[in-house]
Parts: structure tokens; C-alpha cells; sequence
């Protein structure tokens, strides 16, 4: 079982056909693409991976975390204390799916020449291994492509709906890098152990030698130009072969000692793929660092540019809604059902709270929000405690028309059903007559447009 677990399995077919597989095989491997870099070494690949791995673990955590609150089973709780903790976790799901944008370009350029290593399958082991890369690649690609896809709200690309696409999509990835680091632990602790080699070969592991060890076959002898490359060796996959003035003898030496050689190149690699991620941070995390918000060149909102200063995803427009007129009421149901006009909310006690509006595409920005405390609005219908909120918007389509509140929110006296902002009457936009605003809760769920608050068990 061992040695079919490890076995090359051109070496478990029959004598003429492993012998005319390893003659079509060299004939392959001659015409692959080297690209080739005396830059590239293991040591340069395992740094890489390893930044890699952490941006990939942070925005799981991070991402599974917002999907869990807007989609929550039974046994998670999310708080409304403390109140910018979703502002945080958001902000920093966003800014680090950005930044592993150039490591991930930096990464694949250093293994590329390996995706088209020959023989591409070497043992069942080194089978799941090269499937797990992929896997990883794609699912990696995938999810850094729609996230940015989303932050500019750029949705006609994506015939599907993100958040399940991009939720599934993040179980994938983490599990192939879990397999891919199970795999490779060894390969990079072996690297990182040692010093960094001034000479990208010794960083490589040997190339193999096509047919070594094996017997010579009629069919070779019947076909010069398949026994020719059948016994030709197999140059480095990074196409090094070729000797620079940095790797001559002698002038590795010299190279290195200037500050020239490869090594010494790894080091500016890594440290050009650092300034990137610095650059593409600064740029873009300004929507939710508000000091840094005039740097904000990548992200698609300002937090002090909207109506009333402040952004909105959605507009009236976009949602189809028009501004309400005096007709307008307030369907609340609960044990004891109650319907308010207007005037009649406008009369109730007022209360001023200073909260963050928090979207999943990162921004965010903090305003102060007059209106009815929701705790108030549950006790004018006798809601029982612990009761949950299910808002409903006067948009009538869209998947985030209605949102349902945990009991942490619900009863927090600082959620409103909030009337006006910034001491003003709402604009439309941001979803005259009233909407609901409470702490620490995605932006999807602070309902606009409200014309209708269910009391849920």
C-alpha cells in the first residue's frame, strides 16, 4: 500500500508502454513554457505562502463571522456591545481581502513554472497534492475577484447571488490550503530553517532525470527522435540553466557581497510585494479610517460624501420607492397590535444616539440618528422579553427588503426607529419617513423605508 501511496505511476504501467509514455512525456516537458527567474527559490515561495495564509485565515474568520450575523443558526448570539466591533471585523475583512491581492499575484508568479512540472502526477500523493494547488488557485482567485467585485458593487460580472457564492466559496479555499499546508509543512520548514542560498538551484529541489534507471525499448530504437529526448536531461524548471554574471563562478560571489545577487534580490522581491500591500492599504482603507478618508483612491465611498454627509448603497430610486405622504403608517404586530402615523411617532419620546453605519463592503461611517427607541416601541405593544424584530421595508423587492433583529438589539436602548439625522429630517435616501439603526449590526440590517415591525418569539 506504501509503495503504491508514493510509486510514480509511468513505473507501475507495463514495460513498452511505460517506456512510450516516459518518450511522449520528454517530448512534452521540451515544449512546457519555462518562464524562467533567478529570483525564484523555495525559500521566496514559503514567505510568500506563509502572508498568504495568514490574509486567507484572517478574512475567514472575519467573513464567516458577518455571515454568520446576517444568516445566524440557532446556537450563535451576536451583541450589540460593544458598538464598533462589526465597524472593526468588517473594516478588517475588507482591507485585508485588498492587500492579498499583490501577495497573491507574488505568490503565483513564484510557482508558476511548477504548474507545469513534468511528470505532472509523480504518486497518488503528489496527485491530491497538485489537485489541492488548484483547487487553492481557483478558489483563491475566485474569492478575491468577487470580494473587489463587490466592494465597487460591479455585479453584472457575477450571474449569481455573492454572499452564498462567496460564503461556499471561502470553505473552499481553507480547506485546500489546510491540505496544501499539511503537504508542504516540511518543504517550508526545511527552507526557512536554512540560510538563504545566494544560488536559486540550490533552493530548487534536483530536477528528475527523464527514464533513469530504466530499460531501453524497441520503440525508442524504431524512433531516433523519441529516444533523443527520451535521454535528455531535464533542465531546471525555472529555466536557470543559463548562467548570468551574478551565478558565473566567481561572480556570485562579488554579486552578493555588492547587495546584487539573487539573494539579495529575494529580499527587494519581498520587499516590493510589502510596499504594494502598504500602498493598496492606504489607498483604500481610508472608508473606514476616517482620517485617512481623503487618501481613499480604490474604494467606491468617502464616509463624509452623501446626502446629509453621509454614503448610501441603495438609492430611493434604485429601491423604487416614492417619498411617503400623509397616508403613511406603521403596521406594528405584537400582542397588542398598534398602527402610527407620522405625527403620532413624531409625538412619541425622542431620543439622540451617536452610531456607525457599518456595510459589508467595508465603509463606514458614524452619525447621529434622533427618533423612537425600539425597546419603547416593544413595550406599546406588549412584547414579551427576549422577543426578536423582523423590519420590513416599503421596498417591496430585493433580498434585503426585511431583516430580523437578535434580542440583544432589540431591547438595546440605543436602537431607534430613527426619524431624523444629523439633527435634520431624513433625506429619501437615506429612508424618509424612518428607519432603524441599533449598534454593532451590518448595514443590510439597519432596514430603510420601514412601514412595518413584526414582534417574533
Amino acid at each position: 500500500m506504501t509503495r503504491l501511496w508514493t510509486a510514480d505511476p509511468i513505473s507501475l504501467l507495463p514495460g513498452p508502454l511505460r517506456n512510450r509514455a516516459s518518450a511522449i512525456g520528454a517530448l512534452v516537458r521540451d515544449r512546457l513554457p519555462r518562464f524562467g527567474s533567478p529570483l525564484r527559490s523555495t525559500r521566496l515561495t514559503s514567505w510568500l505562502g506563509i502572508a498568504l495564509a495568514v490574509t486567507f485565515s484572517v478574512c475567514f474568520v472575519t467573513g464567516l463571522t458577518s455571515h454568520l450575523i446576517q444568516h445566524p443558526p440557532s446556537w450563535f448570539a451576536w451583541p450589540s456591545a460593544p458598538t464598533q466591533l462589526y465597524r472593526i471585523t468588517q473594516g478588517v475583512h475588507v482591507a485585508t481581502g485588498i492587500a492579498t491581492v499583490p501577495i497573491l499575484l507574488a505568490k503565483l508568479w513564484s510557482v508558476y513554472p511548477k504548474l507545469f512540472e513534468w511528470p505532472p502526477v509523480r504518486s497518488i500523493a503528489h496527485l491530491l497534492s497538485r489537485l489541492s494547488v488548484f483547487v487553492l488557485i481557483g478558489a483563491g482567485l475566485a474569492q478575491v475577484t468577487t470580494g473587489i467585485l463587490n466592494i465597487a458593487r460591479w455585479y453584472p460580472p457575477m450571474p449569481f447571488f455573492f454572499t452564498v457564492a462567496h460564503h461556499w466559496l471561502a470553505w473552499v479555499a481553507i480547506g485546500a490550503l489546510l491540505v496544501h499546508i499539511a503537504v508542504q509543512l516540511p518543504t517550508v520548514r526545511a527552507a526557512l530553517a536554512r540560510a538563504p542560498s545566494p544560488h536559486p538551484a540550490t533552493d530548487q529541489p534536483a530536477p528528475p532525470v527523464a527514464d533513469r534507471d530504466r530499460p531501453a525499448s524497441p520503440v525508442a530504437s524504431d524512433q531516433p527522435a523519441l529516444a533523443a529526448a527520451t535521454n535528455r536531461p531535464e533542465p531546471p524548471v525555472d529555466g536557470t540553466d543559463q548562467p548570468g554574471p551574478a551565478t558565473a563562478p566567481g561572480g556570485r560571489d562579488r554579486a552578493e557581497a555588492a547587495g546584487t545577487g539573487p539573494a539579495m534580490q529575494r529580499r527587494g522581491l519581498l520587499g516590493a510585494v510589502g510596499a504594494a500591500v502598504g500602498v493598496v492599504t492606504l489607498v483604500s482603507v481610508g472608508q473606514t479610517v476616517r482620517p485617512l478618508s481623503r487618501l481613499d483612491l480604490l474604494a467606491p465611498r468617502r464616509p463624509d460624501i452623501g446626502p446629509q454627509q453621509l454614503p448610501v448603497n441603495k438609492s430611493a430610486v434604485e429601491a423604487g420607492v416614492a417619498r411617503a405622504d400623509d397616508r403613511y403608517r406603521l403596521h406594528i404586530d405584537g400582542p397588542h397590535p398598534h398602527t402610527l402615523t407620522l405625527a403620532e411617532l413624531t409625538a412619541l419620546p425622542q431620543h439622540t444616539v451617536a452610531l456607525p453605519i457599518a456595510c459589508v463592503e467595508g465603509w463606514s461611517a458614524t452619525a447621529h440618528w434622533t427618533g423612537v427607541p425600539i425597546p419603547d416601541l416593544l413595550a406599546l405593544v406588549g412584547a414579551p422579553a427576549g422577543s426578536r424584530l423582523r423590519v420590513e421595508s416599503a421596498q417591496r423587492g430585493g433580498l434585503y427588503r426585511a431583516a430580523v433583529w437578535p434580542a440583544a438589539h432589540c431591547h438595546d436602548p440605543r436602537s431607534l426607529l430613527a426619524l431624523r439625522l444629523n439633527g435634520a429630517e431624513l433625506d429619501l435616501d437615506h429612508g424618509f419617513p424612518c428607519r432603524v439603526i441599533a449598534p454593532n449590526l451590518p448595514g443590510v440590517m439597519q432596514t430603510k423605508w420601514v412601514d412595518r415591525l413584526v414582534v417574533l418569539p
